[in-house]
């Protein structure tokens, strides 16, 4: 089993983390949490690749006499890049709502926010 994608995968994820953590912008907090969702998209393909597979179509081949990839792994990764658009996008929405009400994108400048 080859370790350098899940190697990857947590780098992505704790360049993304350190980014959110670090960040002063809502825009640029909103970016690195795309990266560490990023991360995931890495681990789940690497989770589900398989050398010399091939795609799990049995018309023409007899069960059993290759390798195949496991077609769920790339349906939840397909599925993790949609909801991490969508996501994505309602969080820059917000944004942009706070930014015209507050007239500010820095976190610690929205003192109007915390209860």
């Amino acid at each position: 089993m080859h370790v350098l994608p899940y190697l990857v995968a947590a780098y992505v994820f704790l360049t993304g983390c350190y980014g959110l953590a670090t960040s002063r912008n809502l825009i640029h907090a909103i970016g690195c949490l795309a990266v560490c969702q990023s991360a995931t998209y890495v681990l789940l393909l690497a989770v589900g690749y398989r050398d010399g597979g091939t795609a799990p179509v049995f018309s023409d081949i007899p069960p059993g006499s290759r390798p195949v990839v496991d077609p769920i792994v790339q349906a939840l990764t397909l599925t993790d890049i949609v909801v991490g658009a969508t996501v994505t996008a309602l969080l820059l929405a917000l944004v942009l709502q706070i930014a015209k009400r507050h007239g500010t994108v820095d976190p610690d400048e929205l003192k109007e926010l915390r209860g």
